[in-house]
């Protein structure tokens, strides 16, 4: 996997992250540097923590599945995506609360689907520390602004980024299929 792709597979696997942070953003109104830095490392501590624990579990099973391997990643990433689209528009409950118990939920339901991105990084042989750093630090800095931009334009631009994300994370999903394939 290139750097590029990593970079847009970490910005579609954000964009919970980025919606959510939208919509505490519109929540909080007035938002301060602190709120953008909570979100920030909530969203984006659990985005780099998933993908690790799910390659060490990919890791474990790898050597009983690697023949499918680009079927299972495939699968995976379009089943994601296809949540996404699915999701995408759903209303969001307004909650402007960054104590710890709300963000630890959020953290974690926001970055479900980077546990399974993780364990197809197993089956690819990607470098999982430098993966994690990027899309922990990609969702980061996407769940910081997104504090911000609830703060200043609200839900209009929620659904749409969802939608990309799944797109995204479909396309990729098929092009690891075409290579297992051999067909690229």
């Amino acid at each position: 996997m290139t750097t590029l792709e990593l970079f847009i597979l970490a910005l579609s696997l954000s964009m919970d992250a980025f919606a959510v942070s939208v919509c505490k953003g519109l929540s909080l109104g007035q938002t301060r540097v602190r709120h953008m830095l909570i979100a920030g490392a909530w969203f984006g501590g659990f985005q780099a923590l998933m993908p690790t624990i799910g390659y060490y579990l990919g890791s474990f099973f790898s050597a009983y599945i690697m023949r499918y391997n680009s079927w299972i990643s495939c699968l995976i990433l379009v089943l994601i995506g296809a949540n996404m689209i699915r999701e995408a528009g759903g209303e969001e409950e307004e909650n402007a609360s960054l104590a710890a118990g709300t963000m630890f939920f959020l953290a974690i339901a926001t970055s479900i689907d980077a546990l399974a991105v993780g364990v197809t990084f197993a089956f690819m042989g990607v470098s999982i520390v430098y993966a994690a750093a990027c899309i922990g630090l990609t969702t980061f800095v996407c769940s910081a602004v997104g504090i911000k931009v609830g703060s200043l334009f609200g839900l209009r631009y929620k659904a749409g980024s969802e939608r990309l994300g799944g797109i995204v994370l479909i396309l990729i999903g098929l092009k690891i299929l075409f290579q297992g394939l051999g067909l690229i």
